[in-house]
C-alpha cells in the first residue's frame, strides 16, 4: 500500500526558508513521478513542482527560483527546499506520487497523496 507523508510545515516571516518532506513507503521511488502541491483557503490545488524518474524538474512559475524539489531515492524521500517565501505561500502543501512519468503538474496527473503540512508565511 503506498503512504505518503509529510512533514516540515510550519510558521515563517517573509523572507525566510522552510524544507518540506515527504516519506515515501510501499512501492520503489524511483519508478514514480513525485510532486508538491498546495491549497490555500477557498482556493484549488496548486501543482508547486514536480520531478521525474529522471530528475527532470518542473515548477510553477510562482515559485521559479525560490523553490527546489529534489529527491532521495535511497531513502524514497522527496523533497521541497522553500526560500524567500511570501505570504502568499500560505497553504497546506501535499506530497503527490504517479506511477511513471510525469506529464502534467495536475491533480488529475497523480495516484496518491500525503494528508498535507501546514505552510503559514507572515508579513
Amino acid at each position: 500500500q503506498v503512504q505518503l507523508v509529510e512533514s516540515g510545515g510550519g510558521s515563517v516571516q517573509a523572507g525566510g526558508s522552510l524544507r518540506l518532506s515527504c516519506a515515501a513507503s510501499g512501492y520503489t521511488h524511483s519508478n514514480y513521478c513525485m510532486g508538491w502541491f498546495r491549497q490555500a483557503p477557498g482556493q484549488e490545488r496548486e501543482g508547486v513542482a514536480a520531478v521525474d524518474r529522471d530528475g527532470t524538474t518542473k515548477y510553477a512559475d510562482s515559485v521559479k527560483g525560490r523553490f527546489t524539489i529534489s529527491q532521495d531515492n535511497a531513502k524514497n524521500t522527496l523533497y521541497l527546499q522553500m526560500s524567500t517565501l511570501k505570504p502568499e505561500d500560505t497553504a497546506m502543501y501535499y506530497c503527490a506520487a504517479h506511477v511513471g512519468g510525469c506529464w502534467a503538474l495536475e491533480q488529475r496527473a497523480y495516484d496518491y497523496w500525503g494528508q498535507g503540512t501546514q505552510v503559514t508565511v507572515s508579513s
